[in-house]
């Protein structure tokens, strides 16, 4: 029983401390010593500019008008809203920029992936770039967006988001999304993403697929894509804004609906085939298996760590530091939030929590194709 619990210790921390530590040290070091540059280029492909929506009126306007005063040839781009059957006043608001170029597709409640396979289906473009609703994109952000495309190997890239929290609320995922951001790019630099976000990304036309409604673009395509033989890249010079949801509380009901979608793809998705060669596989493994699998892992960890803690100073000495991580998210909630440092702690806990409930809302329900906005984003 020893040598289980022991085992089960040194697993669970090893994993743990690879995810988080060991794999962005190798991958940074990898990226310096091991580049791949992308070959961009100026150029021009005609894109189809799609914006999924499903009950957007208080940011379809604002979206309309930002993708309007995009630096891209008029000529060379067609935007197409495709609405997930929105009844509130977003079809009324498309129809107001039809004479400028606008087109509304009406597809029937299916999921935001089935309203975006719906919308490719009836474009033309070379490109397909998606942003979602809510969220604005610099003037030059296309351009910068379709420049890798010029190198034959890209069949897929997406662009910086830049989260916002204007009302001052208490979500630090700002915090988390620098660090996945500036993980991407090492990613990017040694071979592809593993995941994309709905933001602000494109896909060669020749390359799209369709996917499983409740996988999601942004984390089944990289590897996809990647498995067919393309390559997946972060291009930051395209750049977009997004509000983030005002308070830790609404992101964890984000990141726990997030997570039951990721459990999916794990089990179901074929991720982990091979194929895809040894370096893009150990970055499926450390950046998104270990990711997902880390709140059992913690579990595991703390329990294995607690049976042990008499039989040695270092079972004893990791089991201290996970009770006085939990001590300082609890002094972080007295506190409301007030202190930076235990806010970043209680984002990290809350969001390691949420692949535990995720887990077990998919094992008990499964997941749905459709799933409402996040509060505070819009």
């Amino acid at each position: 029983m020893t040598l289980v619990l022991e085992l089960v210790f040194w697993g669970s921390l090893g994993a743990l401390v690879w995810t988080h530590f060991g794999y962005p040290v190798a991958i940074a070091v990898w990226a310096r010593v091991h580049p791949r540059p992308v070959r961009k280029a100026a150029v021009l492909p005609t894109v189809s500019l799609i914006i999924p929506a499903h009950n957007e009126q208080d940011v379809i306007e604002a979206k309309l008008d930002n993708t309007l005063q995009l630096d891209y040839p008029h000529d060379r781009v067609e935007i197409v809203v495709t609405s997930d059957a929105s009844t509130d006043r977003t079809h009324e608001i498309v129809a107001g920029y039809a004479d400028r170029g606008v087109r509304l597709l009406e597809c029937p409640r299916g999921g935001k992936v089935a309203a975006q396979d719906q919308a490719v289906r009836e474009t033309t473009g070379e490109i397909v770039a998606f942003g979602d609703a809510n969220v604005l994109w610099e003037p030059d952000a296309l351009r910068r967006l379709v420049e890798p495309f010029a190198d034959p190997d890209v069949v897929m890239d997406c662009g910086y988001v830049r989260l916002v929290n204007p009302t001052g609320g208490s979500n630090q995922e700002g915090v988390y999304w620098r660090y996945e951001m500036w993980l991407r790019a090492k990613e990017s630099a040694v071979h592809s993403i593993t995941g994309s976000n709905g933001a602000i990304y494109a896909v060669r036309r020749s390359a799209y697929c369709e996917v499983d409604p409740r996988f999601g673009h942004d984390m089944s395509f990289p590897y996809l894509l990647v498995q067919h033989g393309g390559r997946v890249v972060y291009e930051p010079s395209a750049r977009a804004v997004e509000n983030m949801t005002t308070d830790i509380e609404d992101e964890f009901r984000r990141k726990v609906r997030m997570f039951e979608h990721a459990w999916l793809m794990l089990f179901k998705g074929r991720m982990f085939r091979l194929g895809v060669g040894p370096v893009y596989w150990t970055e499926l493994v450390s950046h998104r298996l270990l990711r997902y699998w880390s709140g059992p892992l913690h579990i595991l960890l703390l329990v294995s760590s607690a049976l042990l803690a008499s039989r040695s100073w270092v079972y004893a000495a990791v089991l201290v530091l996970q009770l006085a991580g939990l001590a300082l998210v609890g002094m972080s909630i007295l506190a409301r939030g007030r202190i930076r440092i235990l806010r970043v702690l209680h984002y990290y806990l809350l969001v390691t929590l949420a692949t535990v409930i995720a887990l077990a809302g998919y094992l008990r329900r499964g997941v749905p194709a459709t799933w409402s906005k996040a509060e505070g984003s819009r």
